[in-house]
């Protein structure tokens, strides 16, 4: 009879089974997504033999999703970089509102230092000389009055929000006042309301590096335990994104390192994408992808990042007196150390290997790995700001 049909099990270790049908599809289904060890896994999944257990092994697609919520040794590899993909869409959606309006506090307030500085006196007369009747240019007569009236009060630097009066008076700065003082306290007044903002695309192209990176990590870490052809496509994409995160780190500080140099600027941009697009070629290869060549990946990747250092040495000659190069500089030296340190846990599968079994939850090396690569990426992004900032108030 069908209520009477049994079903057979072999567990590790040749043991076997019988039960009762229905009780054994309860069991079965039961026993079926508990994690094993290293040595139970299939040959694809093989990649750290000092991780002994807590492994996930040919999952459903709902199961393995679901699985984000519990514990098994990709749990942080995966929560590590999704945190690091929200951290750093959050950071897109800032840069987008605010990062466009350079003149923050600090810029005020130096801002009132100087003109708080300044010899207004001195600069009163000769400053409403040098604005022309214009009657037809916006606000033209209210800044007129404002200026006769208030000086002093220096109220009327709200009013020099209109391009066209903040560029007038810059034209004839230069004649108006050619002694010594006088020039630089107008100068120093008006220069802060002197913003055009430069383009945004080469930081956005980062931030989506960064961002592809993350995500396509977190869900390779998360969802390759259902098969061998989903595993590849997601290896795959995990190379490709940390090509992608090295390649577009790159393209802020080359950019706004030289957006006065074309030619620099475009050698520069061509040759880390160049390199980048054949890393990505080469990842996608499957010999590519086997754990013997754990270290060769780790080298590529490193390489290309090596690659960078000529224009961020050239930039500091270029600009070796300027405290904005500096700056920049240094964030990127600590971006670098993040990757390199990272990229050498990761190699060397530091500390795992001093105590096989002892870190297979929490504290191995890809995990190190992970939140050295988001730590670096922040720091970067931190440089990005600067250079924003520096190329807006002061362009070329």
């Amino acid at each position: 009879m069908v209520g009477d049909s049994h079903d057979t099990f072999d567990f590790e270790g040749g043991n076997s089974v019988s039960l009762h049908k229905g009780k054994g599809k309860r069991l079965w289904k039961k026993v079926k997504y508990q994690l094993i060890g290293y040595h139970s896994l299939p040959g694809y999944l093989r990649d750290n033999e000092f991780i002994l257990g807590y492994y996930r092994a040919e999952w459903p697609l709902k199961q393995a999703f679901l699985s984000i919520f519990s514990v098994h040794n990709e749990t942080l590899n995966v929560w590590t970089h999704l945190i690091g993909f929200f951290l750093f869409l959050c950071l897109t959606i800032y840069t987008a509102m605010k990062a466009p309006a350079v003149m923050d506090l600090n810029s005020l307030q130096r801002l009132s230092d100087m003109v708080k500085g300044a010899d207004l006196h001195k600069i009163d007369s000769e400053l409403l000389n040098c604005l022309p009747p214009l009657p037809k240019m916006p606000g033209f007569h209210k800044l007129k009055d404002e200026l006769r009236t208030s000086f002093p009060s220096v109220d009327f630097l709200s009013l020099l929000s209109d391009w066209h009066i903040v560029q007038l008076l810059t034209k004839c700065l230069p004649d108006r006042f050619p002694q010594h003082g006088v020039k630089d306290d107008v100068v120093n007044m008006v220069a802060p309301l002197m913003i055009q903002p430069i383009t945004r695309w080469p930081i956005f192209t980062f931030l989506c590096g960064a961002m592809f990176c993350l995500l396509a990590s977190s869900m390779c870490h998360l969802l390759s335990c259902h098969s061998e052809h989903l595993s590849c496509i997601l290896l795959r994409l995990d190379y490709a994104g940390i090509s992608a995160l090295i390649a577009t780190s790159f393209y802020p500080p080359v950019y706004y390192s030289f957006i006065c140099d074309p030619f620099f600027c475009n050698l520069y941009l061509s040759i880390i994408t160049v390199l980048a697009l054949a890393t990505i070629v080469f990842s996608l290869l499957p010999a590519f992808q086997k754990p013997n060549f754990r270290g060769y990946r780790a080298s590529l990747f490193f390489g290309m990042g090596i690659s960078g250092v000529a224009p961020i040495v050239h930039k500091l000659i270029l600009y070796k007196h300027q405290p904005e190069a500096l700056q920049t500089t240094g964030y990127e030296i600590l971006m670098g150390v993040l990757y390199g340190l990272g990229a050498l846990i990761y190699a060397t599968r530091i500390p795992e290997r001093w105590k096989p079994g002892k870190f297979d939850i929490a504290g191995h090396s890809h995990q190190l790995f992970h939140v050295l690569v988001v730590a670096g990426a922040y720091a970067h992004y931190q440089a990005g700001l600067v250079y924003l900032r520096w190329r807006d108030l002061k362009g070329c």
